[in-house]
């Protein structure tokens, strides 16, 4: 969450650039190309960097200090818990979309799979114009941008979403009351035969 609201700007400038340049780069490139060079450059910087501090070290300029020593005692192992507590994780999302997609798929909810075919049929028309590479960068884009955007902006944005909320209530309403216009009124119950009327029949009945 750092990240994306750019508390370190330094940090967060060159996660996004670097993002934004990789993704360009596998329209012209394949992944594996991309992938060996950025490694490639790293360690150009990285050899670099040893071989000076070597140089220092022979010259006793330096004592000997690795220049990435802080990298490597870093330790980004997970232990045994954080392990369970990952998988658990994505055990649950998976069956969350399973169950959501199944329920979509088989008509749980008519007004929900309704939404969702619009939604299957608008993707129709964004993958003939688009492919999914451009749409990785377009999310990566709205995910570093629109917490800044909306951080910056929150009371602005928060008025305009009450008036929209207000409009699709007022039209909601205004559909319901036409709807309920438009809709036949049931027929009235027939009323029930009175206790005398019932006492007569008995005694015809009778006689």
């Amino acid at each position: 969450m750092d990240l994306v609201y750019w508390r370190n700007v330094r940090r967060t400038g060159v996660v996004f650039t670097g993002l934004v340049i990789g993704l360009a780069s596998v329209f012209q490139l394949s992944v594996l190309t991309v992938l060996s060079h950025v490694c490639l450059g790293v360690m150009c910087v990285t050899f670099t960097l040893c071989l000076y501090y070597k140089l220092l070290e022979l010259l006793r300029w330096n004592p000997g200090v690795h220049p990435f020593q802080s990298y490597l005692d870093n330790d980004s192992s997970l232990t045994d818990k954080d392990t369970v507590m990952l998988v658990e994780e994505v055990v649950l999302l998976m069956a969350f979309a399973v169950t959501e997609i199944k329920r979509l798929l088989f008509i749980d909810s008519m007004i929900d799979s309704i939404k969702f075919v619009g939604f299957l049929y608008l993707l129709t028309y964004i993958g003939v114009e688009t492919n999914g590479l451009t749409l990785v960068i377009a999310a990566v884009i709205a995910i570093f941008s629109i917490p800044l955007l909306y951080k910056k902006q929150q009371v602005r944005i928060r008025r305009m979403v009450r008036s929209v909320k207000a409009f699709v209530k007022k039209i909601k309403n205004m559909c319901l009351s036409l709807f309920g216009s438009v809709r036949p009124s049931p027929e009235p119950a027939p009323k029930p035969a009175s206790a005398a009327a019932a006492a007569a029949k008995q005694k015809a009945k009778s006689k």
